[in-house]
């Protein structure tokens, strides 16, 4: 029984060896079949993956292609496009040569045809003259047959009674001139008066069209200069005055027509003084900051001269307007003096003569208001002036005092002609007015606005006293080429439009910036 217990053990031990040997079988064939399996998804994943990546960057290699061939075909467009612009513009510059060589040819036709004229009649008078002289000689002879004289005789007793004649028209001449010189005599002295007085004002329009900077030291000039002059060309450029920078000791002198530009360059120069950092950057920073608060001035002014006339119910607008007359002159006047003057003299006549006194001062304070901005308004002050009042609803004696106090209409107010006549007596007082500031300012005012006339231009300046003109250009529509025309066109311009002395020197400025900030 132990015997076979224990033979029937080995016999389950075996069968359950065998057992677990299959099993174990069955398992790693499955787990093979199991990792097979796994690998070939990896595989399939592996080529599905690499077909992908294979499409992108193909898509990828395809859309780079497509941008850069766009990019070739719009620069491509550009180019055309330049080109057809450049040849539009050689084309009209051949129309126009072609024009003017057909003008050459007419007017050397005319010429000619002229010459032949002038010729055929030289030719005529020649012929007349021998015809002539044969009958002056024939008359003659006639004359001495029939007046039984001799030709001596005859040329002595003609020339008694020409000498006598001439005589008579002579003493008549000199009598005639005599009357015209006493006629005349009080005119040409007042015009001699009067260029004496204009000459003598040199002086004062060089006062009036300067300010003075005064400097720490001479090293400041340095620095006010920059490397290569970068800084000063920065300050004119930016402030549109000229710089002059000369042996005067500690002092620089800012020179230009325009007050309110003279005004800006004068406080932002000192403040770049004071504060010592001087460069490009700073030099527009301060030119920006100094033009806000210029405005805040500019309604001080316009509120002070209302307030010393006593009136206080003026639009802001219009205070502010004021307050631009204070850097304006007419003939070197200063025409917000100039307007309180006629204000408190209109007030004082109206007092006397029983008319509106308020109304008075308020006409007289505003009948020159168009001059604050006519430089940058088409028409006369006297019209912008009544469009300005009549757009803040000012009384309609306001509108006929400004139209009337230089006789653009008829006055229909008595306020309006006390208004006239206290303009022409603050204008005549004496040493109020001088001419030549105004024809100055005049001269320089076109040439800005001849400048400002063509496209693509940003700013004109004139600086120099008038001897040249800074134009500031667009970069992204003028080009180095287009400025050589522009500066050509300019100055051609001058030349038909305006009459100067010496010769105008035209400046094309044309730079491209680029701005970014590190963060």
């Amino acid at each position: 029984m132990t015997l076979d217990g224990g033979i029937l053990t080995l016999v389950l031990m075996a069968v359950a060896g065998f057992c677990g040997y299959l099993l174990r079988y069955v398992v790693a064939l499955r787990r093979i079949q199991e990792a097979e399996d796994q690998a070939h998804q990896i595989l399939r994943g592996a080529e599905q993956e690499a077909d992908r990546k294979t499409r992108e960057a193909v898509r990828e290699a395809q859309e780079a292609w497509e941008r850069t061939q766009n990019r070739f075909a719009q620069e491509a467009e550009a180019s055309r496009h330049e080109l057809r612009r450049m040849e539009d513009k050689l084309a009209q510059r051949e129309a126009q040569l072609e024009r003017r060589f057909v003008d050459v040819e007419h007017l050397q036709r005319d010429l000619q045809q002229r010459e032949e004229q002038f010729k055929q009649r030289e030719d005529d008078y020649a012929q007349k003259s021998l015809v002539l002289e044969d009958l002056y000689a024939d008359q003659l002879q006639r004359l001495e047959q029939i007046g039984e004289m001799s030709r001596a005789e005859a040329k002595e007793e003609l020339m008694e009674g020409m000498l006598s004649e001439a005589r008579t028209d002579v003493y008549e001449q000199i009598r005639r001139m005599e009357l015209e010189a006493k006629d005349t005599a009080q005119k040409r002295a007042s015009f001699y008066t009067s260029l004496a007085i204009q000459r003598f004002a040199a002086d004062h329009v060089v006062e009036n069209a300067v300010s003075v900077v005064a400097l720490p030291n001479e090293e400041m000039k340095g620095r006010i200069i920059g490397r290569e002059g970068r800084n000063i060309r920065a300050f004119e450029t930016a402030t549109g005055v000229d710089l002059v920078i000369d042996d005067t000791p500690d002092a620089v002198v800012v020179s230009g027509f325009d007050p309110i530009r003279r005004e800006i360059a004068r406080l932002t120069l000192e403040r770049l003084v004071s504060d010592g950092r001087i460069h490009p950057g700073r030099i527009e920073e301060m030119v920006s900051k100094v033009q806000l608060e210029m405005e805040d001035m500019l309604r001080e002014h316009g509120e002070g001269a209302a307030f010393a006339v006593g009136i206080d119910d003026l639009h802001p607008d219009l205070i502010k307007l004021l307050g631009r007359l204070r850097y304006r002159t007419s003939y070197s006047q200063n025409v917000l003096q100039h307007v309180q003057e006629t204000a408190f003299l209109a007030g004082v006549m109206a007092v006397e003569l029983g008319a509106d006194e308020r109304l008075a001062r308020r006409a007289g304070l505003l009948h020159d208001i168009g001059k604050a901005a006519d430089r940058t308004t088409q028409g006369t002050h006297v019209q912008i002036g009544q469009e300005i009042a009549q757009r803040y609803n000012e009384p309609d004696v306001v509108l006929n005092a400004i139209g009337c106090h230089h006789e653009d209409e008829e006055p229909r107010y008595l306020e309006a002609i006390l208004v006239a006549a206290s303009d022409a007596l603050s204008a005549a007082r004496p040493g109020a007015r001088r001419e030549m500031l105004e024809d100055y300012v005049k001269r320089l005012r076109k040439l800005e606005e001849i400048g400002d006339s063509f496209a693509g231009v940003e700013k004109t300046y004139a600086i120099q006293a008038g001897r040249e003109i800074r134009i500031v250009v667009h970069p992204e529509t003028v080009t180095d080429a287009d400025a050589h025309f522009l500066a050509r066109s300019v100055a051609d311009r001058i030349e038909q439009e305006m009459v100067y002395p010496g010769q105008i020197k035209v400046t094309i400025l044309r730079e491209t910036r680029t701005t970014e900030y590190a963060r």
